[in-house]
């Protein structure tokens, strides 16, 4: 389980608004070459920082990573995306498709959570009622 302790709704909404004003477009860089979606995004403990201080565990996205990737260089990149298991990290995607598959993952993921939520809500309420 992930060590930040922010809010995962919160992050994914931030990831969704980000990418929907054209976050990770070809004008977004940086010194150290191309954007890269998840891990040149505020979401990422290591944001900024070429070092890459923080391991991959203390990010939030990582608990969506199967288990068997969670060792790669950049785990967040096989998050699968879609049924077909498309990741950030599959190759031959245009820059459109992979910006449209991201986006497509963060509103289904965000929905799921919303419900998820607003479910343990209704229980809790209905359990004191």
């Amino acid at each position: 389980m992930s060590e930040d302790k922010r809010d995962v709704l919160e992050v994914l909404r931030y990831e969704l608004n980000f990418l929907e004003q054209g976050g990770y477009g070809n004008w977004y860089s940086t010194p150290w070459g191309p954007a890269s979606i998840f891990q040149d995004s505020l979401s990422c403990p290591n944001h900024g920082d070429p070092t890459r201080a923080h391991a991959c565990r203390e990010c939030l996205l990582y608990d969506f990573v199967p288990e068997e990737y969670r060792t790669e260089d950049v785990p967040c990149h096989h998050i699968p995306l879609n049924r077909q298991g498309v990741t950030i990290a599959t190759p031959n995607q245009t820059e459109e498709e992979l910006r449209e598959n991201v986006k497509h993952w963060l509103k289904r993921t965000i929905a799921c959570i919303e419900a998820d939520r607003a479910k343990q809500k209704t229980e809790s309420t209905a359990k004191v009622g």
